[in-house]
């Protein structure tokens, strides 16, 4: 079965090795582009996520580049560092759970298709892996503070991609202020919880740093305490859940409830068990808790059942053979449904659409463009920010998306975005304007009657150069050779 996976992995990894770059990876190539231009992250670049994205993002650029060859090689690297995570916390339950365990996890991730490459979510997961293991080996007694230390510093990074990883985090500090004291009282306690604590913190604390010093934290403020948190939070949530091949999901469980059941009957669960478990359980709360029901939200719990998968094959359990058979049984179904999955997503067929617009947006406006030009990009995730970073073009506004305008217009925070915008647009007028068809989390063209001063800007000061089929409308300047 650890063979079958492995062979599904490689497979797929072969399939997708012409995979584009798209959808949300380059939208966050681009901010961090700006950013390492010179634009201060959140005050000129408005958006959602955490510094700790930018941080990778600005790697990917500066040692692989910008091109889908680089993306595939850095979704392969982080996979590889996934995998070997996964094996690393298996790795008391033989060999067939670690190899097992990791070649899930690969098949799983590329059978997720072009548009989950490179995920926020899918950047937790060694992250994460990393920061239970350390706790499990200073539980064993193995690396004593050192593996604190490193636990600590792999959650805190985890928490500056998605703080959703600072529940994780807490859940792994109390384990060790009681285990810590259960084993040597207080004075036990302390050094431990500290080394971990200053450990978690270090990041967080260095990228708010950065923040202050080049003088974003105040917009990074208004941006998670007065927009992401009280409005963002709930946008979207109405949606139905958009887990393809759902079904793959009823097998992982499954398999994961056999191998932890034949553990616990043959004696052999173990804290290695009980925080992968912590973990499941960790990734549960991540997905439902963010209520969008995205696919890619799955993934810290994909890589903590992947840990558990195999773990019932371990050689030093008694033999049964029936709760045996079983497990083999569920796992050939697992196997068999990824690959369905895997073979429908690796042609990347909307993916690739989504790429041909971008194209045939590039190839509209590169030769219209002059040095200076800016052009806005009404958008969310339809290629708008791929085009500019293509062209390295920057937009006259902080503003990467239009969904910000759409949403709760009644609120100071949204009303403020709006005035903020207008008084952008009318300081430095774009050459182009690019109004992208499909708009989140609804809405098509006809969304800026809802905006009624960008209207009446678009009306009174630009033409219609192109409306394509591709699903975006192009307005020029107008009196503007």
């Amino acid at each position: 079965m650890a063979a079958g996976f492995g062979g599904l992995a490689l497979t797929l990894a072969w399939r997708s090795r012409s995979w584009p770059l798209v959808h949300d990876a380059p939208i966050l190539h681009y901010i961090a582009w700006r950013i390492g231009d010179g634009a201060v992250p959140y005050r000129d670049v408005f958006d959602m996520n955490q510094p700790g994205v930018y941080v990778l993002h600005l790697a990917v650029l500066e040692v692989f580049g910008a091109g889908d060859v680089a993306w595939r090689a850095f979704d392969f690297l982080w996979l590889a560092l996934t995998a070997l995570a996964i094996a690393a916390l298996a790795s008391p339950w033989g060999a067939v759970a670690s190899l097992g365990g990791a070649a899930a996890f690969a098949a799983y991730h590329l059978a997720g298709g072009a548009w989950q490459a490179g995920q926020r979510d899918f950047l937790l997961c060694p992250l994460l892996l990393v920061g239970v293991l350390g706790v499990v080996r200073w539980l064993e007694g193995r690396g004593r503070l050192a593996s604190l230390a490193w636990s600590g510093a792999a959650m805190g990074a985890a928490v500056t991609v998605k703080p959703h990883a600072g529940l994780l985090a807490a859940a792994l500090g109390l384990v060790v202020i009681l285990a810590a004291a259960r084993a040597g009282g207080a004075a036990c306690a302390m050094p431990a919880a500290v080394v971990y604590g200053a450990a978690v913190a270090t990041a967080p604390l260095v990228l708010l740093a950065w923040l202050a010093a080049v003088g974003g934290l105040g917009a990074w403020r208004e941006a998670v305490f007065e927009y992401l948190l009280p409005l963002y939070s709930r946008l979207g949530r109405e949606a139905s859940w958009a887990i393809h091949r759902w079904q793959v999901w009823i097998a992982l469980a499954l398999g994961v409830a056999l191998s932890v059941a034949r553990a616990v009957r043959g004696a052999r669960f173990t804290p290695r068990h009980g925080l992968a478990l912590m973990g499941l359980a960790y990734g549960i709360v991540h997905y439902v808790g963010q209520g969008k029901y995205w696919e890619y939200h799955l993934y810290p719990l994909a890589a903590f059942v992947t840990v558990l998968l195999f773990a019932g094959f371990d050689p030093a359990l008694p033999g049964r053979p029936v709760t045996a058979a079983a497990l083999g049984i569920v796992l050939v179904v697992a196997l068999l449904l990824l690959r369905l999955k895997g073979v429908e997503a690796a042609p990347a067929s909307w993916e690739r659409d989504k790429v041909a617009r971008v194209d045939a947006l590039e190839r509209t406006l590169a030769p219209r463009l002059r040095p200076g030009d800016t052009v806005q990009m009404l958008d969310t995730s339809g290629g708008g920010a791929h085009a500019l970073l293509r062209l390295r073009v920057r937009q006259p506004t902080r503003f990467v998306y239009d969904f910000h305008f759409f949403h709760d217009v009644e609120t100071p925070i949204v009303r403020g975005f709006r005035a903020e915008f207008i008084r952008g647009l009318d300081a430095r007028p774009p050459r182009f304007v690019v109004l992208f068809e499909e708009g989140w989390p609804a809405g098509g063209y006809e969304r800026i009657t809802g905006f009624p001063e960008l209207a009446a800007r678009l009306s009174s000061r630009y033409d219609v150069l192109e409306t394509s089929a591709a699903g975006y409308r192009i307005y020029a300047k107008r009196h503007d050779p």
